[in-house]
């Protein structure tokens, strides 16, 4: 009999993420950054009940992320990722993904399976987006959470983006600009187009001003499903056709489509699931597929069906290059002729 000990972990994966959600929104991490702290003086400096903080702490302590000596605890190097103003911070995506929202979503998992609509809708009452948008605050947590992941992904996507003959650069639903200045530094000849909402664009000016590259970059409010910048040469979507079911995401590809020149070309970045053939899966597109799923109806898709919706509508592909560690691909692709 296989032995139960490799499920338990698996059936009570929940606690683990909790634990570090709960210790990120209350600031621990921050407060550890100075070295080592009782958990009563940390009680103290987060407003909390001492004895259940210790509870909660002994358990971070379980899962690698803070130590423990004698009544102390202190951050170890993983903990440190947890601070929120450290380079690779996760704190904001630690938020989120065990926040109020994933909850009582996530818990509502088996709706999703059995109606083929999103589980968010069914514990809310309304979609993923529709929701942001009436709570500015949590669109700003949600903007810095995914500019975080964003932050890790970056630099493989960009040694990974052919910008051969490229002079103008559109980054489509960029938000704060981190992937677009990071293109930008790595070809100083660039110029870049940063459009998104103005709620995703909050934080831009300061990221693209700490990076050297403002001057080269002009931000555009914009709804990417009205229209999207016209004439540049090369238009860059990370993470956005994957929100959305195939009708919404067409609608996202036909306006670039529509902006774009004859000989512009569509740099689609996503994580690519496997085929039916392949061996290895893509663990990560796997697992953001079924938050999708359960959050906006979004899907990640193979290959094959990321190029049916760019054919679909106007684009030929023209090559996929995988971005190694990071999971992620760069689709390229040209208005059809």
């Amino acid at each position: 009999m296989t032995d139960p000990s490799m499920l338990l972990p698996m059936v009570a994966g929940y606690i683990p993420a909790k634990v570090l959600q709960t210790i990120a929104e209350l600031g621990v991490p921050d407060h550890l950054a100075g070295g080592g702290r009782t958990a009563a003086e940390l009680a103290g400096l987060t407003g909390t009940h001492a004895p259940s903080l210790t509870r909660v702490l002994r358990a971070a302590a379980v899962f690698g992320v803070v130590s423990s000596e004698g009544d102390e605890y202190a951050l170890t190097g993983l903990g440190e990722l947890l601070r929120s103003d450290v380079p690779g911070s996760l704190r904001e995506f630690a938020v989120l993904t065990g926040g109020h929202e994933a909850w009582r979503s996530w818990g509502e998992l088996a709706h999703s399976v059995r109606t083929g609509e999103p589980a968010f809708e069914a514990a809310f009452g309304t979609g993923w987006f529709d929701h942001l948008d009436a709570e500015p605050e949590k669109a700003a947590r949600f903007a810095r959470a995914m500019a975080s992941a964003t932050a890790l992904a970056a630099p493989d996507i960009a040694g990974h983006c052919d910008l051969t003959g490229v002079g103008t650069l559109a980054d489509i639903g960029g938000g704060n600009g981190l992937l677009l200045s990071r293109l930008l530094v790595a070809h100083p000849e660039l110029k870049g187009v940063l459009a998104d909402s103005a709620a995703g664009l909050d934080d831009a000016a300061r990221v693209l001003a700490e990076a050297g590259v403002a001057d080269r970059c002009e931000v555009v409010p914009t709804d990417f499903f009205d229209s999207v910048p016209a004439g540049l040469d090369a238009y860059l979507l990370k993470s956005i056709v994957h929100d959305w079911p195939d009708e919404r995401a067409g609608r996202i590809l036909a306006n670039c489509h529509a902006a774009m020149r004859p000989d512009s070309v569509l740099l689609l970045v996503e994580l690519v699931l496997p085929g039916a053939g392949d061996p290895v899966p893509n663990v990560q597109a796997v697992m953001s597929d079924l938050n999708l799923m359960v959050g906006t109806g979004g899907r990640e898709r193979t290959e094959a069906e990321l190029h049916a919706l760019l054919a679909a509508n106007g684009f030929e592909p023209d090559g996929t290059t995988p971005c190694g560690q990071s999971g992620f691909s760069v689709l390229r692709a040209r208005p059809a002729r």
